[in-house]
């Protein structure tokens, strides 16, 4: 008998993965060798998220194209999009065909099923070099960590961390000495097949991270559509003591990933140190892929998709649940009507005593006007007149010296605090999040409120920005007031 959640390999579980899994039945497709060849070319390779049905439809094309001129005009003889369409179906399941927000195209993703096949059939190929000894080495570690966090006993910490303690004085004067422990070759090329397998893995795994918060957001939805209770209890456990996405495991797991990865002196760091380890003689003669350089900006990309989909399944979840309050308002409203019917039949003679008794008479009113009306989005309009040409030799230096402002960081930080509110100003945005790249990020904020739809612009009205730049100096400037909205519907 297995032990709860761990895997099963019995007969039945089995035949039951080989009827419905996607990834079995791509294994086992008459088309196998095309279908993944493709997949793997177009998704795996170059490391895409997303393709527009156009886009994915002309490559392909293309690859049926370059596959006829070898196996004959006959070769695969139906129509791209009708091969997109079987495997987006229910009989394929290997992509994922959906509509982004705002889009009228449809977009294909892999599916994590698919992507799974083709980790199965990357392995198949006999590596040269199998990493067992920093495998065992990352055990030990994770084993370490598990004892030492959840130890509470004073005594035996402070004795583990003493004797961590010791260990460093000893390689401290080891090397003090000029005894020196070096890696060979092999040790090296060990860690570093085992972080190039790590590091793919960790970027394939956003998809399964994205199904995962997909897969909650459809219990919960199941669970509201269930509930025979009170509408308070259900709120409550839905959204009082914990977010049925962002706190689940999944969700705490991949925030603490995501918190770590944007600090920009971790991702200097790991810069540093990809560029460091991809110069070392003995990891050159492995040939590793030069991608791997920008694995961490891979990584950013990809988990900014992951955020985009959990904030936009935060707010269908929210309408999925304003439709439900919709639907008990009229029974509310059916009740109320029964009563005062009631209430009118029994008017010439009243029954005697309290029959009713009312928790709270003042209802909260939410007035439709309270909602912003559309305003369209602010366009700069730049002045050219009176622009003569300079007396004074400026060198161009200065337009390379201008600091770096981080677009996809400061999207992350309106997307988290809209995650806790509907509309916050930049004032209080940037109150929260003071300005590190001074004016330059500020114009940046504003560049980002021009273009969502739902944020307002107003030119009427103005409001100060307050900051201090790096030597200190406190600084002022007057803008438009700016309005990021989570989307109003």
């Amino acid at each position: 008998m297995p032990a709860p959640g761990a895997p099963r390999l019995d007969h039945d579980t089995l035949e039951l993965l080989r009827q419905q899994h996607p990834a079995w039945r791509l294994l086992r497709a008459e088309h196998a060798p095309f279908a993944v060849s493709f997949l793997y070319r177009t998704f795996v390779t170059p490391n895409v998220r997303t393709v527009s049905q156009p886009e994915l439809v002309s490559c392909l094309d293309d690859h049926i194209y370059d596959l006829r001129a070898t196996l004959g005009p006959d070769a695969y003889p139906r129509r791209a999009l009708e091969y997109l369409d079987a495997w987006a179906g229910d009989g394929g399941g290997w992509l994922r065909k959906y509509y982004p927000p705002q889009a009228d195209e449809a977009h294909y993703d892999l599916t994590p099923a698919a992507e799974r096949a083709i980790d199965f059939l990357l392995s198949l190929q006999q590596p040269a070099f199998v990493a067992t000894e920093s495998r065992l080495l990352t055990v030990f570690e994770l084993l370490r960590q598990i004892a030492a966090g959840v130890e509470v006993d004073r005594t035996l910490r402070i004795a583990e961390l003493e004797r961590r303690r010791d260990e460093l004085d000893s390689q401290i004067r080891r090397v003090k000495a000029g005894d020196i422990d070096i890696m060979d070759d092999t040790q090296v090329r060990d860690r570093f097949l085992q972080l190039t397998e790590t590091a793919r893995g960790l970027l394939g795994d956003f998809r399964q991270v994205e199904e995962n918060f997909r897969a909650l957001d459809r219990g919960v939805r199941e669970r509201i559509a269930l509930w025979e209770g009170g509408k308070g209890k259900l709120l409550d456990e839905v959204f009082g003591d914990r977010d049925a996405i962002s706190d689940s495991d999944q969700g705490r797991s991949f925030r603490a990933f995501w918190d770590f990865l944007m600090s920009p002196a971790r991702q200097e760091e790991l810069s540093a140190l990809l560029e460091r380890v991809m110069a070392l003689p003995a990891v050159r003669t492995l040939a590793p892929d030069p991608r791997l350089v920008r694995v961490h900006y891979d990584w950013l990309e990809a988990g900014e998709v992951a955020q985009r989909t959990i904030a936009r399944l935060s707010e269908q979840l929210r309408r999925f649940l304003d439709d439900q309050s919709f639907v008990e308002n009229r029974r509310i409203l059916q009740i109320i009507r029964q009563i005062e019917q009631h209430a009118l039949a029994v008017r010439a003679a009243p029954p005697e005593g309290v029959l009713v008794e009312v928790d709270d008479t003042a209802p909260t009113v939410e007035l439709p006007m309270d909602r912003p009306l559309f305003a369209p989005p602010f366009k700069a309009t730049l002045a050219s007149d009176g622009i003569r040409e300079a007396d004074v030799h400026v060198g161009a230096d200065a337009l390379f010296e201008q600091s770096f402002v981080d677009r996809a960081r400061l999207a992350a930080i309106v997307r988290r605090a809209l995650q806790t509110q509907t509309q916050i100003s930049l004032a209080d945005l940037i109150a929260d999040n003071p300005l590190s790249e001074g004016l330059a990020e500020l114009v940046a904020y504003l560049g980002l409120a021009s273009e969502g739809g739902d944020n307002v612009i107003d030119d009427d009205v103005h409001q100060t920005i307050v900051w201090t730049d790096a030597t200190g100096i406190c600084r002022q400037a007057t803008v438009p007031l700016v309005v990021f909205q989570r989307g109003v519907t």
